[in-house]
């Protein structure tokens, strides 16, 4: 019997935790530094059918339809004049029983919680040191250890896990924009809207059945090293004002609706840590952070994780590195959707649009851009 340490309990962590529950030469543990989940948080993600596809392998669609949402089209729209531009229809890339879709975030790690027996997962845990011989022991709170023989790291970007093992602190780097995040109040639709304005974007789309919407700002701001420091800077009444003034300069959309504002500074990877061994895998944020472009981060994820349970299966890296391929191919995407989205020059801004509206129908470009990354 193998045993397997996963220390992060997000989704990236409790969906590898659920598809071992089917591997009988398995067992795990997952180590959560939080001391439990909260399960009433609003804010939303989205899932492309191939992750969908993987939830479902699962149980994810005997959830209530109630509690997700499943968007038809992507509407890209000017933010200062609330006109659309065009649309991409999402449908192209579903098939009868995967769609893409959106939902609370918390709403699928309830859903991936439920299926972890309650004494295979260790809350408050503080892992102080990691040694490497013949397999890993782990210790806790400097006087407890466990040993296991593969560790699976997804404790997020500012990963202390990887940084043990590396023996060297991994900073990611801040790519100078803020992200404002919020509960949305009113009808929007079905589907998802991504507003572009001037050095700015924000999304919005249902994360339900039962008119709540998620509202997401990515704003293009300098901070210095003492501003990114200052933690309560982002929780402040000022700030948080400071960034909504910013988006109504440019939009038509009213800002009092928002509810439950947050804000954090967007940090993105420089590149990939390399490892070298077999029975260490990073997954989700601790393997790359790409910038909130794209709406990749969970299916990514998920995804992630069910390459590194096929390469532990096969005795191979292969999966794993065919994964870090295809995260590579979506940094690039979502850092020219980026670019793209930000565009302040109204010339470029009339041929971002036009360019727009012939790619957003053109099967092959979509094929390409798209169709390889939602679904293979």
């Amino acid at each position: 019997m193998k045993k397997i340490a996963i220390v992060g309990g997000g989704i990236s962590g409790l969906y590898f935790a659920n598809i071992l529950n089917s591997e009988k030469n398995f067992e795990y543990k997952i180590f959560e530094k939080k001391d439990n989940y909260n399960f009433q948080e609003g804010y939303g993600i989205q899932l492309s059918v191939n992750s969908i596809k993987l939830l479902n392998n699962i149980g994810f669609k005997n959830l209530p339809a109630s509690e997700v949402s499943f968007p038809s089209k992507v509407n890209f729209i000017q933010a200062n004049n609330s006109k659309k531009i065009c649309d991409i229809d999402l449908t192209q890339f579903n098939d009868p029983l995967n769609r893409y879709t959106t939902l609370k975030r918390s709403t699928l790690l309830e859903f991936l919680f439920k299926n972890v027996p309650e004494n295979q997962i260790k809350f408050n845990s503080n892992i102080t040191k990691i040694e490497n011989v013949n397999n890993f022991r782990i210790t806790l709170n400097e006087n407890t250890y466990e040993e296991f023989d593969y560790l699976i790291i997804a404790d997020g970007i500012f990963s202390k896990t990887k940084s043990l093992i590396l023996n060297d602190i991994t900073n990611p780097k801040y790519n100078f924009n803020i992200a404002l995040r919020a509960k949305l109040i009113g009808d929007y639709g079905n589907d998802i809207s991504i507003y572009m304005g001037s050095n700015s974007h924000y999304v919005i789309y249902p994360v339900n059945q039962n008119n709540e919407y998620n509202f997401v700002a990515i704003i293009k701001k300098k901070l210095s090293s003492d501003e990114l420091r200052n933690h309560s800077l982002f929780k402040s009444d000022k700030f948080l004002g400071s960034l909504r003034s910013s988006l109504q300069n440019t939009s038509q959309i009213s800002f009092q609706n928002l509810r439950e504002l947050k804000s954090f500074p967007v940090y993105v990877s420089s590149n990939f840590a390399n490892l070298n061994k077999k029975n260490i895998f990073l997954s989700g944020d601790a393997l790359f952070t790409f910038p909130p472009s794209f709406a990749q981060g969970a299916s990514q994820s998920i995804e992630t994780a069910n390459d590194i349970l096929k390469s532990i299966l096969n005795g191979s890296n292969e999966y794993y590195q065919k994964r870090i391929e295809n995260i590579s191919s979506i940094n690039d995407k979502s850092k020219f959707n980026h670019f793209s989205f930000h565009l302040s020059n109204p010339i470029s801004v009339f041929i971002r649009n036009n360019i727009l509206k012939f790619l957003s129908k053109n099967k092959t470009f979509l094929e390409n851009y798209l169709g390889k990354i939602y679904r293979t």
